[in-house]
């Protein structure tokens, strides 16, 4: 048994998310150029919801929109 509770106290303890620095602009970028299209329209997924699209008067939420792959471009379209 002690061996065990030895064991889990060697694992080092992951740090919160909210706890690590902050990636820098280049940091971001060099990342998402690695993406495939699929993760990146799963990454716009999430960005969308803090959108707001305005075109010809009308509003549009980023989460009312739907990205999908589309050959080798993401295309948006409302929901």
């Amino acid at each position: 048994m002690k061996k065990l509770f030895k064991t889990m106290a060697k694992q080092e303890k992951q740090i919160p998310q909210s706890y690590r620095p902050v990636l820098e602009a280049q940091e971001v970028i060099d990342l998402y150029s690695r993406l495939t299209l699929h993760q990146q329209a799963a990454l716009m997924r999430l960005i969308s919801r803090n959108l707001e699209v305005q075109i010809d008067g009308e509003t549009t939420m980023g989460y009312d929109l739907n990205f999908d792959v589309v050959g080798a471009i993401i295309r948006a379209s409302e929901s």
